[in-house]
C-alpha cells in the first residue's frame, strides 16, 4: 500500500475520527466534535458514519488504482464525471433514506405498493391506474390514501 500520508483511505482508516483532506491541509472530525455539533446523535451514529467513510475511501482508492491504468482524454470525460463527489455524510444520509423508503413500502399491501409506485414514481393518475387494473377510480384513491397514512405512521415511528 502507498504511504499513508499520501493515501486518503489510509489516513482515514488509521485515524480515530473522519479525515478530510484539502489542498491547503487536513481536517479530522473527532467523536467529540461530532457530538458537539450533533447533540441528538450518539457514538453509534458516529461509528456508522466512520465505517461508511472508510468504505467510501477504500472504494475511491480502488477506483483510482483502476483509473490510473487507463488514459482518457479530458475532452471525452462526461460532464457528470466532473461533478463534486458528495461527502461521506451526504452519501450515508442518502443510503439511510433509501433504506427507510424501502422499509416504508414494505408496510403496504402488494396492491398499495403497486398503486403508490405507479402514482408517485411514474406519475400515473388515479384514473389511469384504475383503467389499467380494471377497478374503480374510487378504489384506487382509497388505496392510495390508506397507503399514505400507513407510510406516515411508519415514518413517525422510525
Amino acid at each position: 500500500m502507498k504511504n499513508y500520508r499520501n493515501s486518503d483511505y489510509a489516513a482515514n482508516k488509521y485515524a480515530r475520527g473522519i479525515v478530510y483532506r484539502f489542498a491547503d491541509g487536513t481536517v479530522e472530525v473527532t467523536l467529540a466534535d461530532y457530538l458537539r455539533e450533533n447533540p441528538g446523535r450518539s457514538e453509534d451514529d458516529f461509528a456508522a458514519i466512520k465505517a461508511f467513510s472508510d468504505a467510501l475511501f477504500l472504494e475511491q482508492a480502488r477506483g483510482d488504482n483502476v483509473q490510473s491504468k487507463h488514459t482518457t482524454p479530458l475532452c471525452s470525460i462526461a460532464e457528470s464525471a466532473l461533478c463534486i463527489t458528495p461527502s461521506p455524510e451526504e452519501r450515508f444520509a442518502y443510503t439511510e433514506r433509501t433504506r427507510l423508503a424501502k422499509a416504508a413500502l414494505d408496510v403496504l399491501t402488494t396492491a398499495q405498493q403497486r398503486r403508490y409506485i405507479l402514482h408517485k414514481l411514474h406519475g400515473m393518475t388515479t384514473r389511469e391506474i384504475a383503467e389499467t387494473e380494471g377497478v374503480s377510480q374510487r378504489s384506487v384513491m382509497d388505496s392510495l390514501e390508506l397507503a399514505q397514512r400507513k407510510i406516515n405512521k411508519f415514518l413517525a415511528a422510525a
